[in-house]
């Protein structure tokens, strides 16, 4: 089905026509339209168009009434102050156009066909060492705009970033060549939290001798060596770790209920083939230069605290590859052989600075160009209730797995208080109390706008009351609960009625839902959505509690077109909630 137009679209397009019949010399103008408390819209642009042409803005906005055809959609337009036009939508276009977006799985939100490609580079932990905290940002963010972009219309590509190379595998394998049982499974597979254990164990031992033993020293720098290299024995005990890391990775994502498949996972090692070329490429262009050795780029506006240029190390004197070639050999790849059109990076916003140069480096090199962007979806710290830098009590990292389930036994709790009210069943509980634990830690950080920090408070994560996904799935549970009430009335719409308050302001929301998703997508900015939901399930409860929908019992069509409002914003907050990555249980 095709998209809906949006009762904003709507005005703005009618507003604009008029402005243009009324004032021919101005071409195109724009209305300025937005939502208003004293209206439903209200048009400002009329203030700046008198300006410019020198004429009185009050007379303008006359004019413009006089030029503003009769239509179906707008009920009243009144000039307000000195030149505002307030603006209230006729009922029955409120309702027709909810009805069409009922009538459409999309629920009419546009579907932009070659939208392009974006590689979204999110979700990267390090092979051989425990997710914490820090982990959890890049993987909820990411995944919500992984979902978001494809449903309006990217195709998207998910790349997992792991950090499976590096010097300290050198000691890893050494201990594992000389240990070669440390890793083997008894009873079958293993589980994540036990191929967890047995890195850990593994990685404190390596550690442990390499720093007490020079001759495990010299022999783990040579491994090094051998790893760069090729050498097969070496690379198939790496291997060995990135299949134990994958299987603990798999096991805290399928608790966070994200999807990672394994083609998505390309480490740092997936480029190691194209770091020589790329900065061969880079050097016999200019756009790096040798500098004490190191393969540099300069930027002017990029300074050390002494006033001297800091440069983006591509390889240093050594011989050896900085973090700069990986991240521009993937860029060449994602450019050249995934053809992407965007690159998106959720990663921490302390690395900022680090991306900005490579960013810069590869326009200058032309992979990046007016056709080819890339962007950082920057994001800030997660922080203990105290305000600082989330630790344990012992001042250790927090792991993420233990912060997960913390959050599920807590949101099981508040489930079950509710139990008995709706007659779960023990297993009922258990799944639900699952989906509210997780959805409450992606609400917290998704309905923060990513560049902040924010406080992990799982007592304010799990309450009932206020902005939390826990208020929302309720709201969508509540909803789903009055079908069961409703006998045999139907959700249906009567465009002929006339809207309460609440059912209009209700209305006009479930409209803007299609526009959100557009904006959320362009700007990435998630949390929008969440405060998008937030609003909606809160002009819900005053629906609920203003326009009686079940008892007591109003006239067959009012009970319908009600009805029909409590299916569509079900039906959007459990939309918009799935695109957040977070579950709707249908009964709380």
């Amino acid at each position: 089905m095709a998209s809906v137009t949006s009762l904003t679209a709507s005005v703005h397009q009618r507003l604009a026509d008029a402005l243009s019949a009324a004032l021919p010399e101005a071409g195109a103008a724009d209305p300025l339209l937005r939502r208003s408390d004293r209206a439903d819209f209200q048009a400002n642009g009329i203030l700046a168009l008198a300006k410019k042409a020198k004429a009185n803005p009050r007379e303008l906005a006359a004019t413009v009434l006089d030029a503003l055809p009769a239509n179906d959609v707008i009920k009243d337009v009144e000039v307000s102050g000195p030149g505002f036009l307030n603006i209230t939508i006729a009922d029955k276009a409120i309702v027709e156009t909810l009805a069409a977006r009922a009538a459409d799985d999309r629920l009419g939100v546009p579907f932009q066909q070659d939208a392009g490609t974006t590689v979204i580079d999110y979700a990267q932990p390090n092979v051989a060492k425990e997710m914490h905290v820090g982990h959890l940002r890049s993987a909820v963010i990411g995944a919500a705009m992984v979902e978001i972009l494809e449903f309006t219309g990217e195709k998207v590509v998910r790349r997992h970033h792991i950090g499976d190379w590096g010097t300290q595998f050198g000691m890893l394998i050494q201990y594992l060549l000389e240990h070669p049982h440390e890793l083997d499974h008894e009873g079958g597979e293993q589980d994540g939290e036990a191929a967890m254990s047995s890195l850990n164990r593994l990685y404190k031992a390596s550690r442990a001798l390499f720093d007490s033993d020079e001759e495990f020293k010299a022999r783990s720098r040579d491994r090094v060596v051998a790893l760069q290299a090729g050498d097969a024995e070496t690379i198939a005990l790496w291997q060995r770790f990135v299949d134990e890391s994958k299987i603990y990775f798999y096991s805290v994502f399928n608790k966070l209920d994200m999807q990672i498949d394994d083609p998505d996972v390309v480490g740092e090692s997936g480029y190691n083939d194209m770091l020589e070329e790329t900065c061969r490429i880079l050097e016999e262009s200019g756009v790096a230069v040798r500098s004490e050795g190191a393969l540099c780029v300069f930027f002017d506006d990029v300074l050390g605290p002494d006033g001297n240029k800091v440069p983006l190390i591509v390889k240093k004197s050594n011989g050896g590859y900085g973090y700069a070639a990986t991240d521009l050999s993937a860029i060449r790849d994602r450019v050249q052989n995934l053809k992407a059109s965007t690159l998106l990076y959720v990663v921490d916003a302390r690395q900022s600075l680090h991306f900005k140069m490579v960013f810069e480096t590869a326009r200058r090199a032309g992979w990046l160009n007016e056709d080819v962007k890339a962007h950082q979806l920057a994001f800030g710290t997660v922080l203990g209730k105290d305000g600082k830098p989330f630790k344990t009590r012992e001042g250790e990292t927090v792991r993420l797995v233990d912060l997960l389930d913390e959050a599920i036994d807590r949101a099981t709790s508040v489930v079950r208080e509710k139990a008995e009210k709706v007659g779960l069943a023990e297993e009922e509980i258990v799944e639900n109390g699952v989906h509210v634990g997780i959805g409450a830690v992606k609400y917290a950080d998704l309905s923060t706008s990513a560049v902040r920090d924010y406080k992990f408070d799982l007592d304010q994560m799990v309450s009932l009351n206020g902005d939390t996904s826990v208020y929302l799935q309720y709201a969508y549970a509540r909803i789903r609960s009055i079908f069961g009430k409703a006998g045999d009335r139907r959700p249906l719409a009567h465009p002929e009625l006339e809207l309460a308050p609440a059912e209009r302001a209700l209305g006009l929301h479930l409209d803007q839902f299609g526009e959100t998703l557009a904006e959320v997508a362009s700007s990435y900015e998630p949390h929008k959505l969440a405060a998008y939901l937030y609003q909606l399930a809160s002009l819900y409860t005053t629906f609920y509690d203003q326009c009686p929908v079940v008892k007591p019992a109003p006239a067959p069509e009012v009970a319908e077109n009600r009805l029909f409002l409590c299916d569509l914003t079900a039906r959007t907050l459990h939309q918009g909630m799935a695109l957040l990555g977070i579950r709707t249980p249908e009964r709380l």
